[in-house]
């Protein structure tokens, strides 16, 4: 029984060490996407001229 005890504090103590990362790496501006909006209204372009098409 104290096996589950441990594993269950470990699996909890990691899964808040990711939670900490994860919360950083988004703070710090990792998952900001500077790139795809610029390139967007040309790709809106395309799907337009298909949708006239038809």
């Amino acid at each position: 029984m104290s096996v589950i005890y441990l594993l269950l504090t470990l699996s909890i103590l990691v899964a808040v060490i990711f939670f900490i990362a994860f919360i950083v790496s988004v703070k710090s501006g990792q998952y900001d996407d500077s790139y795809t909006p610029s390139v967007r209204m040309l790709f809106d372009d395309e799907l337009v001229k298909e949708e006239t098409k038809n």
